[in-house]
């Protein structure tokens, strides 16, 4: 393994605590950003940062000196028909979904470039490319991630590489509501080409994947991890 650790943003649970279990696996190191702690007591090679995005700042000083890959994992999920989506929400989304991960991403830059050759991954939504009716909010912040994802590939190359997930509904503590009976679940299962719902390994095989150097030579790409919803009729 190469010097430096990871960094996962909203790696206390779902989603982004799957990335850090995974890179723990490994042998990596990880610096945790969120709110809490909550499931990573225990985990070796994991040292959690307290931090609310929304009202703090990011101090470069409280991640790695060396980092090899960044992990932004936040997110929210206001699904609601457009008529009744006031601006509030629009910038409530924007803010976490994008103003976050510009604040952990310029923090980061020293650490990022120090590192020689690493990754930022973000993640993105296949309502982006569908259009979906009451995901207005949340296209439209997770649309501006996409565009961010390959803004930033190119002003970063060669040194960072910039790619992005955008999965379907996955089971996680946000998704939760979805997912509170097996009729549930089958339900939306049968709406993917491939029969099921996705999970956060799912997710965090994909996510790992991008973050290490076995795509030392993929940048600038929106991935979709999604049982075929995006692509396949």
């Amino acid at each position: 393994m190469s010097e430096g650790s990871y960094v996962v943003v909203g790696g206390s649970k779902g989603m982004g605590l799957g990335i850090v279990r995974r890179l723990v696996e490994a042998g990596e190191t990880v610096v945790v950003l969120s709110r809490t702690a909550d499931e990573l007591v225990g985990l070796t090679g994991v040292t959690h940062v307290e931090i609310d995005l929304l009202n703090d700042d990011v101090a470069a000083e409280s991640l790695p000196e060396k980092i090899k890959g960044l992990a932004y994992c936040p997110g929210s999920l206001n699904l609601k028909m457009f008529r009744s989506l006031k601006p509030d929400v629009f910038r409530s989304d924007f803010e976490i979904n994008v103003v976050g991960a510009v604040k952990v991403i310029q923090a980061a830059m020293g650490g990022l470039k120090a590192a020689g050759n690493s990754s930022i991954l973000m993640f993105s939504t296949v309502a982006v490319g569908q259009g979906m009716a009451a995901h207005a909010s949340i296209a439209a912040s997770k649309g501006a991630i996409e565009g961010l994802t390959r803004s930033l590939a190119s002003e970063l190359a060669p040194k960072v590489r910039v790619n992005c997930i955008a999965p379907a509904l996955t089971d996680t503590p946000l998704t939760a509501r979805f997912f509170a009976s097996e009729e549930k679940v089958a339900a939306m299962g049968e709406k993917y080409p491939l029969k099921r719902t996705g999970t956060v390994e799912d997710l965090a095989a994909m996510a790992v994947f991008l973050l290490s150097n076995k795509t030392s030579w993929v940048t600038g790409q929106v991935i979709g991890v999604d049982g075929g919803m995006s692509a396949v009729r």
